[in-house]
């Protein structure tokens, strides 16, 4: 029988696309169940009745291939609870339906080239995470823009600046730049290098604020903490 700590375990990789937080973290999952014949049952809940549909469906989308990918699960069943859009977007979800059929008539297009924008917000945002102790620590603008990946401590927020640049399909080698621009897939030079630093911080910050924000409505909304919820890291 199919532990539902690994259920869980699969939810941690799921992030909310514009806060690049996880959702178990942010206190989005409400109940994680999976029966003896591999039925995982996962519910979700989100700050408020209207939050945007886009977010509502890649966040249910990744937690049904999450799920279903766990040794074990026969099937996944994600219900997103409390929200305007719910019926649709867990049919939807559950028939693969994908976004457009799912919303006929009110979408035109598939959420793909969403996805790679927040995963270029959410890229800047580690590079900041990254960049500010090396500057914090000594580490002029210039030697920055010299740095391979490989030349920063190890740190999970190395890896999560890796996993990021490696879903864009950008170098995410040791060897590769530290600073890329997430857009154009170049190296930053060092007379671009100021302007970029000051995007990954107000990208950073945004995130940071926004989660939470979300933390606190989600709290005041239903006055219980979700399973998995963390308090917010210090940043």
């Amino acid at each position: 029988m199919t532990d539902p700590a690994d259920i869980l375990a699969a939810l941690d990789t799921v992030r909310d696309p514009d806060l690049e937080a996880q959702v178990t973290s942010l206190g989005f999952v409400t109940s994680c169940a999976v029966s003896a014949d591999g039925v995982a049952d996962v519910r979700l809940r989100l700050p408020t009745y209207f939050c945007a549909p886009i977010f509502a469906w890649l966040m249910v989308a990744d937690a049904y291939d999450a799920v279903s990918a766990v040794p074990g699960v026969r099937q996944a069943q994600i219900e997103l609870e409390d929200h305007f859009a719910s019926a649709e977007i867990n049919r939807g979800v559950a028939a693969r339906a994908g976004f457009v059929q799912s919303f006929d008539g009110l979408a035109e297009t598939e959420l793909d080239e969403l996805r790679t924008d927040f995963v270029r917000k959410a890229m800047l945002a580690a590079t900041d995470r990254v960049c500010r102790p090396l500057l914090a620590a000594g580490r002029t603008p210039d030697e920055l823009a010299v740095l391979t990946l490989g030349d920063a401590p190890q740190s999970p927020d190395r890896e999560r600046l890796r996993a990021r640049r490696d879903e864009l399909g950008l170098p995410a080698g040791d060897d590769a730049p530290l600073l890329v621009d997430p857009l154009r897939g170049e190296a930053v030079g060092v007379q671009a290098l100021p302007l970029h630093l000051r995007r990954a911080r107000l990208t950073g910050i945004g995130m940071q604020a926004n989660a939470s924000v979300c933390r606190g409505m989600l709290r005041e909304r239903y006055a219980t903490i979700g399973i998995g919820e963390e308090e917010e890291e210090n940043q």
